[in-house]
Order: structure tokens, then C-alpha cells, then sequence
């Protein structure tokens, strides 16, 4: 399917025919594509692409009048092979392309560095291949630049502060490569999802790192430190937000608990510091487990579906807000061991929902109901008691110093 902007090109140019004939510094541009790559075993895209006819009926290249304004390469069909091969620098002879795209397979060197001379490039997407060395610190010339993505590589190096200087870019999908370093502030007003995943990025995050603007943030997987409070207050227009697995510390602000989200994933970091929602919470899945939270469980996070609370510092008895929405399979998953909780009301003797799974163990409290717990949990039921009257020593301490 042609993307909805092309057909708006071809619809409004005056000059466009479908008898017009290829630019030759296209016309060579696609030739010397073309010896660059080859189908994989299996794949039968460059069928079409013989240079005795007009390219423009070729497979994957739409055209202008007599210039190429989207290159899509290779089969779009799922489970297609993909192609072999790598990307010549001949691309950066296509002066009007607005969209460049190729499918996976297994594109292997480096992105080259003529991309920066497609100054009408809106769409650069090369993931899922083996491209390795750097991002080209000159991609921050595209000022048209709306998306990139090249995710599922083995790129390395740092993300080039000029990517981050872009414009107009809504999407940054970077994830799943050998990204290291700090990243830069991006300052698109436009930017809505940003994932950084699965790389080696590490760093403290500046005061400006993220628009308001975006919906979409992952940066798991990587090596962050330092805190997120004054980042994340201000992203109220987030639905997914996964911090997980880094080294992020400090505590996380109440009014994040109202953006609207769909998940929060900040386990295995070292936040701490109370939670405290402003208000009901209604965010289906929240993640919090692996950190250093502490003190009473909030009855406001009862409206969530799926809550891990566990392997942190919690005190107190278990709000019965939780343990009514359990019950009644409002809460299908309520992860709460290996804390400091005391207590929980509820029948011994009551029957958990087949849809809902609790989990106790490893508390100051010997559970009262049996319950299937992941293997992870160990099969301890409670926590020793000296190492639960050390923690009520500490908390009374630092209530008594504060």
C-alpha cells in the first residue's frame, strides 16, 4: 500500500505521468542499489527490477514524475527471507525521497553516511538486519526527518546529540542495538514514542531530556543512574512507560500515578521513598517490584489489575481495599512478598479466585492463606524475625531523627 503522504505528492504534482521517464541520476542510483543487495534464498523481490524497463514500475519504488520519492526494499509479506547485502551510498543520490524503508533480513556495514543528503527524507526505517558501526552524526541534517527507526541492529556508539536537535521527528525507535554513552535531550514538540531498549546507554538524564509531548518511553534494559522525578512530572500525555531493569534511583512523584498509562514498569531499579498516589489509581499494570519503596501500601492503587509490589521495604498491614478487589477478581495479579508487611485480613479459609494469583511469602506475618507463588519467591513463608525487628528498629530510628 502506497503511504497516505505519497499519494498526496503524486495526486497534487502537476508534472506527474505515468509515461515520464526516470531521472538518470536515479536511474544510476537504483542500479548501483541493486548491486549492492541481493534476495535471500527464498525471496524473489528483485524479480521485477530489470533496468531494460521503467523503474518506476519496479517493486518497492514509487515515484514524481521522473524522480523516486519511496524506495521500499524488499518483500513486505510475512515471513518473507529479506536481502543480503549492503546499502551503497548511491542512496544519497535520490534527491527526492521522502520515504526509505527496508524489510528484515540481512543488511549487514554500516548506514551510510550519504543518507544526510536527502534533505526531503521524512521515514528512514532499516530494522531487524545486521547494520553495525555508528548512527551517522550527520542524520541531523534531515530537518523533514518525522521517523527513525532502526531497531533489531548491531549498531554501537552513542546516539548523536544532532538526532536529538531533529525537528519534527514523532518517532525514535533505537532499541534492541549496541547503543552506549548518554543520550541527548530530544526536542521535538512532535516526538510521541521514544525506545531505547535493550542497549548499554548509562548516564544521569537531564532536566530536558523528553518534550511533554511524548506518549511512548522505553528506556529498560539499559544503565541509567540518577533520578526521574522532575523528568516524569512532566510527561502527563504518557500511556507506556517502562524504566526497568537500570540503576535509576530517588523517589517517583505522586502525580505520575494520574497520566493516562496503560503500563508502569520501574522494577529492578533502586527507587525509594514512599508511594503515594494523589488519587485512585487506574493503571491496569504497575510494576514496581525490585526497588527500595518503603513504608504503608496505599489503598488507592486497589483499581489495578496487575500489582507488583514485591522485593521492596513495605511495612504495615495490606489495605482490605486490595484484599476486596481481589476476591472479587478485580486484581488478577497482587505480588506482595518478600517485604516487611505485618499483617492481612482475610479468611483462612477463603478460596482465591482461579483468575487471581497472591502471593505472601517472606514477610514479618506468617501467611494466612495458601497460595501459588512464583518458583522466584523461594519457599520461605516468612522473613526471620531478627531481620524484621532490625527493620522496625531502623524505621523508628529515622522517624525519630526526621
Amino acid at each position: 500500500m502506497i503511504p497516505f503522504f505519497l499519494l498526496l505528492l503524486l495526486l497534487q504534482s502537476t508534472s506527474f505521468s505515468i509515461h515520464a521517464i526516470l531521472d538518470p541520476i536515479d536511474f544510476l542510483a537504483l542500479q548501483a542499489i541493486r548491486k549492492g543487495l541481493d534476495d535471500l534464498p527464498g525471496s524473489n523481490y528483485f524479480a521485477s527490477w530489470d533496468f531494460t524497463s521503467e523503474p518506476c514500475n519496479f517493486a518497492g519504488v514509487y515515484c514524481d514524475g521522473d524522480k523516486v520519492i519511496a524506495l521500499n526494499l524488499g518483500d513486505p509479506r510475512a515471513g518473507s527471507p529479506g536481502l543480503t547485502g549492503n546499502l551503497d551510498p548511491s542512496i544519497g543520490k535520490l534527491s527526492a525521497l521522502a520515504e526509505f524503508t527496508v524489510v528484515p533480513g540481512r543488511i549487514t556495514g554500516a548506514l551510510p553516511e550519504s543518507f544526510s543528503q536527502l534533505n526531503k527524507l521524512r521515514f528512514l526505517g532499516v530494522s531487524r538486519n545486521f547494520l553495525s558501526g555508528d548512527i551517522p552524526a550527520s542524520l541531523g541534517l534531515l530537518r523533514e526527518l518525522q521517523t527513525l527507526d532502526l531497531s533489531f541492529n548491531q549498531l554501537t556508539g552513542s546516539i548523536p546529540w544532532a538526532i536529538g536537535a531533529l525537528p519534527a521527528l514523532s518517532n525514535i525507535i533505537l532499541c534492541h542495538n549496541h547503543l552506549s554513552g548518554s543520550i541527548p535531550p530530544f526536542v521535538s514538540q512532535r516526538l510521541t514514542r521514544l525506545d531505547l531498549k535493550h542497549n548499554a546507554l548509562s548516564g544521569t538524564l537531564l532536566p530536558n531530556s523528553f518534550p511533554s509531548s511524548l506518549q511512548y518511553l522505553s528506556l529498560s534494559w539499559n544503565q541509567f543512574t540518577g533520578p526521574v522525578d522532575y523528568q516524569l512530572s512532566r510527561l502527563n500525555q504518557l500511556n507506556y512507560l517502562d524504566l526497568s531493569l537500570n540503576r535509576f534511583s530517588g523517589c517517583i512523584p505522586g502525580i505520575l500515578f494520574t497520566f493516562p498509562l496503560t503500563n508502569l514498569e520501574l522494577q529492578r531499579n533502586q527507587f525509594s521513598g514512599p508511594v503515594l498516589p494523589i488519587s485512585e489509581v487506574r493503571i491496569p499494570t504497575v510494576d514496581i517490584s525490585f526497588n527500595r519503596f518503603f513504608g504503608e501500601i496505599s489503598p488507592l492503587l486497589c483499581n489495578v489489575e496487575n500489582l507488583y509490589l514485591n522485593n521492596n521495604r513495605f511495612t504495615g498491614e495490606v489495605p482490605a481495599l486490595l484484599v476486596e478487589r481481589l476476591l472479587s477478581s478485580g486484581i488478577q495479579v497482587l505480588y506482595l512478598q518478600h517485604n516487611f508487611l505485618t499483617g492481612i485480613e482475610i479468611n483462612p479459609r477463603v478460596e482465591i479466585p482461579v483468575s487471581s494469583s497472591l502471593c505472601l511469602q517472606y514477610n514479618c506475618m506468617i501467611p494466612p492463606v495458601e497460595s501459588a507463588c512464583p518458583l522466584k519467591a523461594g519457599k520461605q513463608k516468612s522473613r526471620p524475625t531478627n531481620q524484621c525487628v532490625e527493620w522496625k528498629g531502623q524505621q523508628n530510628k529515622n522517624t525519630t531523627t526526621g
